[in-house]
C-alpha cells in the first residue's frame, strides 16, 4: 500500500497551491500550516532547492473524532500536501494516504473516519 496519492497538474508552482487550496475548502479543509520547503533550506543551509511546499490541511470534525477517539493522534495531523516543482518544470500535488497513516493504530473508529477523509483527499486531488 502507497502511503500517498499524486498526479501532475498543468498549473504554474503559485497556481496549484492556489487551486489545492480551494479544492480542500470544498471537501471542508482548511491550511493550518504551511511550510515553505525552499525558503527553509536556503535560510537554515544556504542550499538552492526547487519550489516545494507543504500544506498541513485540516478538517476539524474530523480531527476532534480521531482525537477522541485516540488521543495520540495528532502527532499524525494535520494531513499533509505536497505541491513541488520538478526540474523538468512538471508541478506535482501529493496527498498522504490517511488509511495508510492510520493502520498503525489498532482503532476501528479511526479506520472509518481514516477512509472519509481519504476519499476527500482523493476528490481533491482528483479535481485538480
Amino acid at each position: 500500500m502507497s502511503y500517498h496519492f499524486s498526479k501532475i497538474v498543468n498549473y504554474s508552482f503559485d497556481d496549484a497551491v492556489t487551486k489545492v487550496t480551494q479544492e480542500l475548502s470544498k471537501e471542508g479543509f482548511g491550511i493550518v500550516t504551511e511550510i515553505d520547503i525552499k525558503e527553509t533550506f536556503k535560510k537554515k543551509i544556504n542550499v538552492d532547492f526547487r519550489n516545494y511546499k507543504i500544506l498541513g490541511a485540516c478538517n476539524p470534525h474530523f480531527a476532534y473524532q480521531v482525537i477522541n477517539a485516540e488521543d495520540k493522534t495528532g502527532t499524525m495531523l494535520p494531513c499533509n500536501i505536497v505541491v513541488q516543482e520538478h526540474d523538468d518544470g512538471k508541478v506535482e500535488v501529493s496527498a498522504v494516504d490517511p488509511v495508510a497513516s492510520m493502520m498503525a493504530i489498532k482503532n476501528e473508529q479511526l479506520g472509518q473516519v481514516a477512509v472519509t477523509v481519504q476519499q476527500k483527499l482523493k476528490n481533491v486531488i482528483a479535481n485538480l
